[in-house]
């Protein structure tokens, strides 16, 4: 599979690496307006190449990008510490304006990827400006989110992370939503399972863990100035899924008509990935309160929505 990533700072690096050194793509082209980064990050991944898999990278312009099947956008403005995520709205419509057409022009049977923030609001911009259907365009959304989530259970209740089925929906933002209410490992509630275990989740223990899944980028920009492995995962997880045909489940930022509320909006919800993208959007029932907060979700994407149309150049 070949795919393009427009980006080559900490994540668009970091996506490359993990693409190629797993073998899901098994042709990458990194484009960025730093031609000098680009180049290096490429040839730095390439000399790890013969250790993993046969795969090529190397840095390119947007007429490269003809006969990508996935097309990932990392660019955007960094975020500083303890900057919310929308405050980089206006600057990120900017470059995605520029972006946008060219991926269009050069690649417009593409699956478009969005991973620049606030993602849920970049993706409503993207298929804005592209036009594309919505099976081919959607955002990272919360599959980071919700493995931060399955990390910290299964962490808490001494088993595979791998074997928590959890999920964090609606915004990847301040105002996401942990989903207790059908949280299960081994088939058992997690909350029922901690009990048995000797280990229950009280208040306390849920309240920490919802503040350390929500707040995570911000301890982890506060750390190190970005964050860049945990979003290359989630991005590789759903290459995958889109190379393998998987049809799988992932909280991906998708378009919907109407959503907890709200119409035309981007937020993230269960959605299955195959091969041509988003072939299909679940609809779990949950909580009437996680029902109540991820409604509020919506209507704060649904006003920067809103807000970020009024910053793109009418022609």
């Amino acid at each position: 599979m070949k795919v393009g990533i427009i980006g080559a700072g900490n994540v668009g690096a970091a996506t490359a690496f993990s693409l190629i050194m797993q073998g899901i793509a098994r042709k990458v082209i990194l484009i960025d307006t730093n031609q000098k980064r680009a180049i290096a990050e490429a040839d730095d991944i390439a000399h790890a190449a013969p250790f993993s898999y046969a795969g090529k990278i190397r840095a390119g312009d947007y007429k490269e990008l003809t006969g990508a099947r996935v097309v990932i956008i990392t660019a955007g403005a960094n975020q500083k510490p303890d900057e919310p995520r929308t405050a980089l709205l206006e600057r990120n419509v900017r470059i995605f304006e520029n972006i946008i057409p060219q991926v269009v022009k050069y690649a417009p049977e593409c699956i478009m990827l969005i991973a620049a923030n606030p993602v849920d609001i970049m993706t409503a911009v993207a298929k804005k400006l592209s036009g594309f259907p919505t099976e081919r365009i959607f955002g990272s959304g919360t599959v980071l989110d919700s493995a931060r989530f399955r990390t910290l259970l299964g962490y808490h209740l001494s088993v595979s992370p791998k074997s928590v089925h959890a999920n964090v929906l609606g915004e990847h933002g301040d105002s996401e939503v942990l989903i207790w209410s059908n949280a299960v490992a081994g088939g058992i509630q997690v909350e029922e399972l901690a009990r048995s275990e000797g280990v229950p989740i009280t208040p306390a223990i849920k309240q920490d863990i919802d503040h350390k899944v929500r707040n995570a980028a911000y301890s982890i920009i506060e750390g190190k100035g970005a964050t860049a492995y945990g979003i290359a995962g989630a991005l590789s997880r759903i290459c995958q899924a889109i190379a393998s045909n998987e049809h799988a489940v992932l909280n991906v930022s998708a378009f919907h008509e109407q959503l907890e509320n709200s119409t035309d909006i981007c937020m993230a919800y269960p959605c299955i990935i195959g091969k041509y993208g988003i072939m299909g959007k679940l609809a779990p029932s949950f909580s009437p309160q996680e029902h109540k907060d991820l409604a509020d979700s919506a209507a704060k994407i649904k006003e920067f929505i809103t807000q970020a149309y009024q910053y793109i150049h009418t022609k």
